[in-house]
């Protein structure tokens, strides 16, 4: 199975369809990253983030593909021409071409939903997420995109700590009350200055406690969490991160469903890992 033919295979397997439109492959950031698409496919990995220590990895486990669910070099669009002299740019592609390694980035089609029911497409995702930490059977919302969870009043610091350990990362960060008992909690994405009053509003009109995020500033929710805290009326905020949150999301891929599409090839799951360090 040539590895154009694994992308196309994943491409079929997805919905493949965001908000009543087909995803356009001209304009979809589900591309190739680098290398050929036009060789045999000796195994997978998936990841959330192809970095140098994945790209070993990679290697070592006999596998030329790569489907990681970000960027390879670190920006929108995946542009190179800017880096050409970039020493860590330059260092990367060596090593992607010392190993024949191909990188094609699935995000669009993953999200796009992949089928875990008959009839039934879920965010892979968010979805992957869920499974990942148990939490499946507390959704309270459609679960095709499973943002919101019911808790039976559990300590935020509590749900931090399980994150921490469930998802193998370095630590993590609280914003507001730790002790927060926490009935209902959402997972919200780019805290960025761009749509953060329509998620304020959302948080308070439908109670909820705590929030999981994506990314986040020092601005607007993060100050209406710490204002509100302060206030007495608990509520918490965890800085999970970006990349620490859609990881599963992978990992479900590896584990359950591309194994399905691609038949006897070897499938891995490399987590990319916490980037980030926690200095006490």
């Amino acid at each position: 199975m040539k590895i154009q033919e694994v992308i196309d295979a994943v491409k079929a397997y997805s919905k493949g369809e965001t908000r009543g439109r087909k995803i356009d492959d001209t304009t979809t950031r589900d591309k190739v990253l680098y290398g050929n698409t036009d060789v045999e496919c000796t195994g997978i990995v998936t990841t959330c983030f192809a970095s140098t220590k994945v790209i070993r990895e990679a290697h070592k486990l006999g596998c030329n593909l790569i489907i990681p669910h970000e960027a390879l070099f670190w920006n929108h669009g995946d542009h190179q021409d800017w880096l050409q002299d970039n020493r860590t740019y330059q260092a990367k592609k060596a090593l992607l071409d010392e190993y024949g390694i191909t990188v094609w980035r699935d995000h669009d089609y993953i999200h796009s939903g992949v089928p875990v029911h008959i009839r039934q497409y879920v965010d892979g995702i968010f979805y992957g997420f869920a499974k990942e930490l148990g939490w499946d059977q507390q959704i309270i919302c459609d679960p095709v995109r499973p943002m919101d969870y019911a808790f039976d009043g559990v300590p935020a610091k509590l749900i931090a700590k399980e994150l921490i350990e469930k998802l193998h990362l370095n630590g993590t960060r609280i914003v507001g009350d730790p002790e927060t008992l926490v009935h209902k909690l959402r997972i919200v994405g780019h805290i960025d200055g761009r749509a953060d009053n329509d998620v304020l509003a959302a948080f308070e009109t439908e109670d909820f406690d705590c929030a999981i995020t994506l990314e986040c500033t020092d601005y607007t929710f993060n100050e209406y969490i710490r204002d509100s805290a302060e206030l007495g009326i608990p509520k918490a905020l965890i800085l999970l991160g970006h990349f620490n949150t859609e990881e599963p999301g992978m990992k479900f891929m590896a584990e359950t469903w591309l194994p399905k599409v691609v038949g006897d090839l070897p499938v891995h799951f490399v987590q990319s890992g916490d980037g980030f360090q926690y200095i006490h």
